[in-house]
Parts: C-alpha cells; sequence; structure tokens
C-alpha cells in the first residue's frame, strides 16, 4: 500500500509545546509531515495549525479510527477544536441558482476539466432555468419554488434532498434567496456566497448603476461563509479591479461578473483543500 496523506486542521488557546505535542504524536504514530503552517493571533491568544502530512502505515487505513486515536491521545488533552481527514477525499457540493447563470457556468466548466476536486450530485434553483444545462453535465436538477408562505416547508424538502444525498458544503452561486437560520445551522461555515463588493454602500437592487452614478474607482467581489446575519458570515476571498470615467455600467457589469466567478471558484478550492480556518466570524487562510 503506498502512502495516504491527511490534513489536520486545528485550534486551541495558544500556550509552549502545542507544535512539539502535536508533530510528535503524528511521528509515534508513523506520519511524515509535508507541509505545516500556524498561527497565533495575539489580540485573542488563539493557536491555528495546518498540517499536510502522510502515513507510511498500511494498518492506519480507517480515518474513523485515527480521528478517534487523535481525539483520545491528545486532541482531549490539549483541548482541540481539530479536523482530519484524507488529502483526496472529495466532497459532494451541491450547487444553489436562481435566474444569473454565470458562476454556474463557470463551476460545472471548471468542474468538467477536473479543475475543482468535488462531486455534484446535485442543483437546486427556484427557477427551471437551468434544466437543461444540468442535463448536459448529468447532473439532477430539483425546481423548488419559494415565496414568503412555503419558505420553511419548501426549505424542509431541500434538506431531505441535502441529507439524502450525502452533501458536505453548498455553494451560492448567485442564489437569490435568503436562507432562513434554521436551515444554516445544518451547514455551519459549509456554504459559501458571492456577490460585489459595494456592500453596505450600495445594498439592494441596482448596485453597478449607483456605483456607476457616484463615480467610483473600485469594483470587486466577495466570497463568504453563510451565517444568520446576512451578507456578514467570515470572508474566504475577495479581489479588486480598478475602472475610469469611461466604463459604462455594462462594463462594471461584465468585469463585476468576471470577478465574482474568479473569486468564488478560488473560494471553493480553499475550502476544499481545508485551508480555510474560522474563528469569531474570521477567518485565516493558509496557503
Amino acid at each position: 500500500m503506498t502512502n495516504k496523506e491527511l490534513i489536520l486542521t486545528a485550534q486551541c488557546d495558544d500556550r509552549p509545546g502545542l507544535v512539539a505535542s502535536i508533530s510528535k504524536w503524528i511521528f509515534q504514530r508513523g506520519g511524515n509531515i509535508l507541509h505545516l503552517d500556524q498561527h497565533v493571533d495575539s489580540s485573542s491568544n488563539r493557536f491555528f495549525l495546518r498540517i499536510h502530512w502522510s502515513l507510511d502505515n498500511s494498518d492506519e487505513n480507517n480515518i474513523s479510527l485515527i480521528n478517534k486515536n487523535f481525539s483520545q491521545e491528545i486532541g482531549d488533552r490539549l483541548n482541540l477544536e481539530f479536523s482530519l481527514a484524507w488529502k483526496d477525499n472529495i466532497p459532494q457540493m451541491a450547487i444553489f441558482v436562481t435566474k444569473l447563470g454565470h458562476c454556474l457556468w463557470d463551476i460545472l466548466s471548471r468542474y468538467e476539466s477536473s479543475e475543482l476536486q468535488v462531486k455534484i450530485p446535485l442543483i437546486i434553483s427556484n427557477h427551471k432555468k437551468y434544466q437543461e444545462l444540468a442535463d448536459k453535465f448529468e447532473i439532477p436538477y430539483f425546481f423548488i419554488a419559494k415565496n414568503k408562505n412555503n419558505k420553511i416547508e419548501q426549505e424542509r424538502k431541500e434538506l431531505a434532498i441535502l441529507t439524502e444525498n450525502k452533501i458536505d458544503f453548498i455553494v451560492l452561486a448567485r442564489y437569490m434567496q435568503i436562507l432562513s437560520p434554521q436551515f444554516v445551522s445544518h451547514f455551519p461555515n459549509r456554504i459559501i456566497n458571492i456577490h460585489h463588493s459595494f456592500l453596505p454602500a450600495f445594498p439592494g437592487a441596482k448596485p453597478y448603476h449607483r456605483a456607476h452614478d457616484r463615480g467610483v474607482k473600485l469594483i470587486g467581489a466577495t466570497a463568504h461563509y453563510v451565517t444568520s446575519d446576512l451578507d456578514e458570515g467570515p470572508i474566504i476571498e475577495q479581489d479588486t479591479i480598478r475602472i475610469t470615467h469611461r466604463d459604462s455600467v455594462n462594463d462594471l457589469i461584465r468585469n463585476g461578473r468576471d470577478l465574482e466567478k474568479v473569486v468564488l471558484s478560488r473560494a471553493i478550492r480553499l475550502h476544499v483543500n481545508r485551508q480555510v480556518m474560522v474563528h469569531d466570524n474570521r477567518t485565516l487562510v493558509f496557503g
């Protein structure tokens, strides 16, 4: 059996000896550290760690057992919040979309070219617009219409579908519906949203038109985890592009959507690679 690679992410209150203790445990289990990142947030005295390591032990092939042993032998003693998984584990990702399809098209093209190491068992939408697109990629498409009177009932249907398909995380590819706190609670730090970066200055409809009227010089996009506070979740990735007075509203919209596609794909990769850690509504993104 060839070596298998794992990724450990962990955080706890900072104190001396944490890296030494964790590294020693990996060594004693037959592991070899391939890459290690750590950070201490001095303002909160919080320690963060990401270790990519290989395991040269044919008997250690059960990730549940490895997690159990790590928890009992070191995690509990150090009071760690941790996650431990095989590096080549491919997560199940669901896509939610409404009428704007630029992010959906981009994700599916990257998925087809194996640029995104995910499985996409399903797409959920409150419109029928992208049924044919989903059929082309042979991905099941669920049309679930929502209004203020049936929202809770429809979210129960969505949760049942997600549970049945063992979904690990969700991407809102310009899904223009507000998720209830009850729905979000089922996927803490596992729902990724993308939007323009004009908030909070230009909220609501036609932000590019109002930004153009104000003569803004930068436009951007922000990808973040969804929380019960609308658009205020921990930020994963952002980018900007400069514009001038020569750019029309359509130029702003086109450039903004290009940024949304790129920023969202980066955020997905960072999440899948377990490079993002969250604490107190802030993220640490390891390289």
